[in-house]
């Protein structure tokens, strides 16, 4: 089987491979006959092919031999078994998704070729990502440049050494869900007080969303935020000072350490 056209090959074709596909079709990085996706589940192929109009495989070695780009988009559990029996594709660049999959272990099994180790999150599926990004030392600027299409496509972007990707995985790679729990919590907050749920759901997310845009585009530290908010024996103290005697801060900053390490444990 041969795909000359083929530019980017994507080996995993689960939620987060077709969050990146989606946004880099609708912001024309590539063309849908220039990308391939290679996925074990036919119903999914079938999907893919029919939602994307791209051309799909169940045979990972056809996205390697046949892609200029190969973005590794598997479950980090099954890497070994997913590349045992390939045959590298030296001209083209490998980028890696996988969490706790190390460059090291990305250039061993794909010698000679430029490796690069991304992180981005689920909110890829609106545009929204944040991902890290760490070269391996055969990647070129080009590659870098490469990478940052693909990933700026679906957000923002950041290089970082590898020393700091189990660190990124932690707190952005699983931040939205640790965020999910707070705006739940809130509306919990809501219907507790009084609020019908759907009410009290929409204040929540709003809030929380225009909370991250202020701080975003005024670049206002967090804190300075928060005391501009809080004024003396007013509600916003009141439900701070709860916030504290719970652990909120400690909580969220366990979080995120338990999640940075369940990333080094992957990766070994």
């Amino acid at each position: 089987m041969t795909l000359n056209s083929i530019c980017l090959g994507i080996i995993g074709g689960g939620v987060m491979a077709e969050a990146i596909l989606s946004r880099l079709l609708a912001q024309k990085v590539f063309a849908a006959d220039q990308v391939l996706v290679s996925e074990p589940q036919s119903e999914r192929r079938n999907f893919l092919q029919q939602q994307y109009k791209v051309k799909v495989t169940s045979d990972n070695q056809v996205a390697v031999s046949d892609s200029q780009i190969l973005l590794l988009a598997i479950k980090p559990q099954v890497f070994d078994l997913a590349i045992a029996s390939l045959t590298p594709n030296l001209d083209s660049t490998v980028i890696s998704i996988l969490a706790g999959v190390t460059l090291s272990k990305l250039e061993e099994a794909f010698p000679q070729q430029p490796v690069i180790r991304a992180m981005p999150n689920s909110n890829a599926t609106v545009g929204e990502a944040m991902t890290a990004i760490a070269l391996g030392s055969l990647a070129r600027s080009q590659d870098l440049q490469q990478a940052k299409s693909i990933f700026a496509a679906i957000g923002e972007v950041v290089e970082v050494p590898e020393a700091s990707m189990d660190a990124v995985t932690g707190l952005s790679g699983s931040g939205p869900a640790f965020i999910a729990i707070a705006i739940e919590a809130l509306a919990d907050g809501g219907v507790a007080s009084g609020l019908p749920r759907a009410i009290a759901l929409n204040l929540a997310t709003q809030t929380v969303l225009g909370t991250a845009v202020l701080v975003r585009e005024s670049r206002m530290h967090p804190g300075e935020l928060k005391d501009r908010v809080t004024s003396p024996g007013g509600t916003t103290i009141a439900g701070v000072a709860q916030l504290e005697k719970a652990g909120f801060r400690s909580a969220l900053i366990e979080a995120v350490k338990a999640a940075t390490e369940r990333s080094q444990q992957l990766g070994k």
